[in-house]
């Protein structure tokens, strides 16, 4: 059964500010330089007009991890993540992820949209979903999963708000 991940983040920076930010290859270096963990990586970044693509590489260190995940996966947890972003008919962004551990049967998805806020500045809303299908662990490899991703998250958003505090001053 798939575990559910939702998060929802603001800031004072408008929504192209912030997906300028998110889809910069300098910014994306810096991100993964300092939250991806493990052999982190841009592994692609296209532009086609407004439309933008990329693909990320995550690791988390096996020590990091709860034994019972170590014991299935034999090593670093690895996510390769592609996200594509467009413009949404609002002013605002819509993007897609997708992302999968090499080895493990199973997906990772979700919508995101990157809207201006009421009150100013902007709104990030994730929702998506993990699913492994493995007998007897994949719920707990679902439930580590989703937790790191959410952490995960919150830290890349944090690291945005900060890179664009600094960047754009």
């Amino acid at each position: 059964m798939a575990r559910r991940i939702e998060h929802q983040a603001t800031t004072r920076w408008t929504a192209d500010q912030v997906h300028a930010a998110l889809v910069d290859p300098t910014y994306l270096r810096d991100r993964l330089s300092k939250l991806g963990g493990t052999d982190a990586s841009l592994l692609d970044h296209q532009v086609n007009g407004e439309k933008v693509s990329l693909r990320l590489r995550h690791g988390v260190p096996a020590t990091e991890l709860p034994s019972a995940v170590r014991a299935f996966l034999k090593g670093d947890l690895v996510i390769e993540r592609t996200e594509e972003w467009d413009r949404n008919g609002d002013g605002g962004w819509l993007g897609r992820v997708q992302a999968g551990i090499p080895g493990v049967p199973g997906h990772i998805r979700g919508a995101m949209r990157l809207s201006e806020a009421p009150a100013g500045g902007s709104l990030m809303e994730m929702r998506g979903e993990v699913s492994v299908s493995i007998p007897f662990v994949g719920g707990k490899v679902e439930e580590v999963v989703s937790g790191q991703i959410v952490k995960l998250l919150t830290k890349e958003f944090e690291h945005t708000t900060a890179w664009l505090d600094e960047h754009q001053s």
